[in-house]
């Protein structure tokens, strides 16, 4: 591929830890985007989600030859601690709904017939 917008130094790129990707300004008003994986397989371009244009990016593949591949950057044992806590977050879900149908169950037993007719006329 020859026609590029434009070639970009690796170092004059902004590292995005969220998304896992190097960004530089795009003349759309978006973003150029290029991950660390990209790079480390020799990959030099840098492509506009919102538009056709590509940039070439300038780097040294040898400084991401060694980097581990995405899935693995994120470590065994950090993974297993998300799982964790995705189940406590979980555990405390059901038993807030739980609790929350309880106080409904006993909120409709105190509830009289005489109450549900005139809150269903009050509604109406």
């Amino acid at each position: 591929m020859g026609a590029y917008y434009d070639e970009i130094e690796i170092e004059d790129m902004v590292w995005d830890a969220e998304k896992r990707v190097y960004h530089y300004p795009c003349p759309c008003g978006d973003r150029f985007e290029i991950s660390r994986k990209q790079l480390r397989d020799y990959e030099d371009i840098a492509t506009c989600p919102s538009c056709s244009l590509v940039i070439r990016v300038v780097y040294d593949p040898l400084d991401f030859e060694d980097d581990p591949d995405e899935d693995e950057d994120e470590g065994g044992g950090e993974q297993e601690e998300e799982d964790e806590d995705e189940g406590e977050d979980e555990e405390r879900d059901e038993e807030k709904d739980r609790e929350d149908e309880k106080a409904i169950k006993e909120a409709l037993e105190k509830l009289s017939v005489k109450e549900v007719s005139r809150a269903v006329a009050i509604a109406a």
